[in-house]
This record gives structure tokens, sequence and C-alpha cells, in this order.
């Protein structure tokens, strides 16, 4: 099982829900979250008002899918979350070893 941490836009929600059910995923967690990258915060509208916007609005959906669901996930949401501009977010993969649902004490794939 692999463990997605999707950091983008807040817009982005509906479009990363929807290729999580075509993919028959409906579990996630979804934080706000405030965050920069290579870009330093720096938005090209707000230049001219010489304002430092250091930290732009994100989003953090975590979730954890099958081994062999992640490349088709993973193309999915970069062709559908890409804008070509800078601050479209990244997405953290890490591996996770097990997992157990809290009420049934049930582990490992099929609580997924």
């Amino acid at each position: 099982m692999k463990r997605l941490d999707i950091i983008t836009r807040p817009e982005n929600l509906d479009t990363v829900k929807k290729i999580l059910a075509g993919n028959e995923y409906s579990g996630m967690t979804v934080t706000a979250a405030m965050g920069c990258g290579h870009q330093r915060g720096v938005l090209e509208e707000f230049k001219e008002l010489n304002l430092n916007m250091n930290l732009l609005p994100k989003i953090n959906i975590m979730t954890v899918v099958l081994d062999e669901d992640v490349e088709e996930l993973l193309t999915q949401l970069q062709e559908q979350l890409t804008t070509g501009s800078v601050g479209d977010g990244k997405i953290f993969l890490s591996d996770v070893l097990d997992v157990v649902r809290i009420r049934t004490g049930e582990r490992g794939e099929d609580t997924l």
C-alpha cells in the first residue's frame, strides 16, 4: 500500500475527489494548509502592490491506495491538476506497512 499526500490548490479538491472515486477510493483526509515552494509565495497579481505574500493557501489530501493503482492515479492527477503554472503542487508517496480499522480490528488491504 502507498500513502499519497497531495498538496495542491484548494480549487482542485473536487477534481481529486472525482479521480479517487473513479478509481474506487473514497477514503481521504483533507486539511487546509498554507505554504510556498520555488515561487516563494509570490503571485504576479500581488507584485504591483508590493505585498509580500510568502504563504499561499493550499490543501493537503491524504489517502492510502493499493500499490497496483499508484501509477494510474499519479498519471490522472498530474494530467488533471496541472495548469503549467508555478504553484500547482506536489504529490508525496510513502510506503504503508499496515493499517488497522479501529472499530473492528481488521488489518491490511481489506480496510481500504
